[in-house]
């Protein structure tokens, strides 16, 4: 496999380890980006732009990286706050009364961005279309009785964090969510990231699709947890139920659905345009603008949900809508904060260290937050910096 790219001295285990996911872990297309101190240190790309095809992946593909765009919702709202138009504590009906509705009316802000809104299911899930339609979305959502009694627990909202967000920010602004994001996240940040994929943009957004999972990876066995893997088969589970929010799954290549803005699953970034969100949040990339000051990075990775997550069925730690280092999702220290893509794709920022990372692919796992293959990368630049 023909690695292609370039890496600053001292971060070819990087090279190395990114190689190795092709010859060890059955990558087809692949790309990771790391900054430190806002400046492009590894920028490395190989394989195929398409799981199904044969064109080369070259330096502006981007791809489809599911949950990782939960963490650029997060940095949307966080930013509302820093600017002082979003109080985290007030309850969301303040903004948004109809979500008042079903005992909700003491939901606050941050519990939605900490995974403890109790509201991870729909009863009646949406269609794709239906998904897509944030007015659809929202109402949904609003009238949805919650599951626990919000505050009191934590489980991952896989899908419904996209209209618990979006319609958020919308009622704050009054601009729809990728709008915004574009405007006051990606364009600032110097990122391509696109939440709502434009028609001019389609040609650089390669064909995602199922990669399988080797059984082994250096004598490793890769499998789930047998309570895990129970939770997905059993279909009246949170686990299901969560992920089962839009119903059927949408297909990821569908220009369609790649046009609609799902905070929670459907943003297309290239690895670059995800590293440089992660580090223009933490510092000046190029000498361009900074996004987070260091009291919104504080906010980000304090901890405000930790251990058994009624979703994911395994321990997890999350800030405000980033998950955080641990056993459930490594990063890169204890003080990372970031989110991965079911099955893929991972982001996250180290303040110490100055590094921001991005890994996006083509081949989706069935892993849900530390796929082996951006594990094998963060391990690298650890070693890197060691």
């Amino acid at each position: 496999m023909d690695v292609n790219g370039t890496v600053a001295e001292g971060f070819e285990p990087v090279r190395e380890a990114f190689a190795a996911n092709f010859t060890r872990l059955g990558e087809r297309g692949a790309a990771v980006v790391v900054y430190r101190d806002g400046h492009r240190v590894v920028d490395l790309w190989a394989g195929t732009r398409d799981i199904d095809g044969t064109a080369p992946w070259e330096p502006g593909t981007a791809q489809i990286v599911r949950s990782a765009t939960k963490g650029v919702a997060a940095a949307a709202l966080l930013l509302l706050h820093q600017r002082g138009e979003l109080d985290l504590d007030a309850p969301v009906g303040t903004y948004w009364p109809e979500f008042k509705a079903a005992g909700k009316d003491r939901t606050r802000v941050w519990h939605l961005l900490a995974h403890r809104a109790g509201v991870p299911v729909l009863d009646r899930p949406l269609t794709p279309a239906e998904a897509a339609d944030p007015d659809l979305g929202a109402a949904a959502v609003a009238a949805q009785a919650p599951v626990w009694e919000p505050g009191t627990d934590h489980g991952y909202h896989a899908q419904t964090y996209s209209w618990l967000t979006g319609e958020l920010l919308r009622r704050v602004t009054g601009r729809p969510v990728g709008e915004w994001v574009a405007e006051e996240v990606a364009g600032p940040a110097g990122a391509d990231l696109w939440l709502g994929l434009p028609e001019a943009e389609r040609a650089r957004a390669g064909r995602v699709g199922r990669a399988e999972t080797p059984e082994t990876a250096g004598g490793l066995k890769i499998r789930p947890k047998r309570a895990v893997a129970d939770a997905y088969a059993d279909p009246d589970s949170l686990t299901r139920r969560a992920f089962a929010a839009i119903t059927p799954l949408p297909d990821e290549n569908d220009p369609g659905y790649r046009a609609a803005a799902l905070p929670a699953s459907n943003g297309i970034a290239t690895a670059d345009g995800l590293a440089r969100v992660y580090a223009a949040l933490i510092g000046e990339v190029d000498g361009g603008t900074r996004l987070f000051t260091p009291d919104t990075i504080e906010l980000a990775r304090t901890e405000r949900s930790a251990g058994p997550d009624r979703v994911l069925v395994t321990g997890t730690r999350f800030g405000l809508g980033y998950m955080l280092h641990g056993a459930a999702s490594p990063l890169l220290s204890p003080g990372s904060f970031g989110h991965p893509g079911r099955g893929g794709a991972l982001a996250f920022a180290d303040p110490e260290s100055g590094i921001a990372f991005g890994y996006v692919t083509n081949g989706f796992r069935t892993s849900v937050t530390a796929d082996p293959r951006a594990q094998a990368l963060v391990r690298a630049v650890r070693a890197a910096l060691a």
